[in-house]
């Protein structure tokens, strides 16, 4: 798996994994790399099946695999320890990296992420999915803008969203791809399984997430032994994105606490 790697910005520069969502891309994260790069070394990349990591995912594609193939690619760079910042999907993936692999994770940011998928988020889901079959890949994307981002703030940037809608489309994964990573999205729950993450884990969320409600990373919370929560006013589903400013100081701030707080006790 290829990934994307930045120069550590001094010797021994904390390495912060970046983890989209279900689009897949590492481009998800513009907004942050040249902040994130002044004080980490940041690793981020196209999830399998999507970009520049091509490839038809089996049927029986699991989060798990998921964690699996960035731990492998994360190893055969180098990289031992790490920590995660994860959306939505990503932050599944993340808290999976963080039971399966204790060792390598040094601290965890979960964005609008949730512990077992709440009954709102998997109608969201139901609906995308009914219109992907019905209008294939244009229909996916042209709906996609809508569970990500405020109505307020797409109204003043249609030009963007034009533009976004026709590179997505150019470099869509593919019908097979997408239903296969949904369906392991869907099926991941750590509602059995949160109290065995140790590393220390950092929780932003928005109010006016449309796709993933805030009551989401609430339960999260609570079940999470080493969890702090943060929750934003506004900023949609990618409150990343269309709130870079505050998102990107809420990020910094709590990296820096993370990764100076001592070890929790096992």
């Amino acid at each position: 798996m290829k990934l994307s790697i930045s120069p550590p910005p001094f010797e021994g520069a904390p390495v912060v994994v970046l983890i989209a969502g279900l689009g897949g891309s590492g481009s998800y994260w513009l907004p942050q790399l040249a902040v994130l790069g002044q004080e980490y070394q940041v690793v981020c990349y196209d999830q399998r099946g999507t970009g520049n990591n091509p490839d038809t995912l089996p049927e029986d594609y699991t989060l798990a695999q998921m964690a699996d193939e960035l731990a492998l690619a994360l190893a055969g760079a180098g990289f031992a320890r790490y920590c995660v910042v994860g959306h939505a999907l990503g932050a599944l993936v993340g808290l999976r990296l963080a039971i399966d692999k204790p060792d390598a994770l040094t601290a965890l940011v979960c964005i609008n992420g949730w512990l077992t998928l709440n009954a709102h988020t998997r109608r969201c889901f139901d609906v995308r999915e009914r219109l992907l079959h019905a209008g294939g890949a244009q229909a996916w994307v042209e709906a996609q803008p809508l569970f990500l981002y405020p109505a307020d703030w797409m109204a003043a940037r249609a030009p963007r969203l034009e533009a976004e809608e026709a590179l997505a489309l150019a470099h869509f994964q593919g019908k097979a791809n997408l239903l296969r990573r949904l369906h392991a999205l869907k099926q991941a729950d750590f509602s059995r399984h949160a109290a065995r993450v140790r590393c220390p884990v950092q929780i932003i969320c928005s109010t006016d997430d449309l796709l993933v409600p805030s009551v989401c990373s609430a339960e999260l919370h609570a079940a999470l032994p080493h969890a702090r929560r943060t929750v934003m006013r506004q900023g949609g589903h990618a409150c990343n994105v269309t709130e870079p400013d505050t998102f990107n100081t809420l990020l910094l701030n709590g990296l820096a606490s993370l990764l100076h707080s001592p070890e929790p006790a096992l």
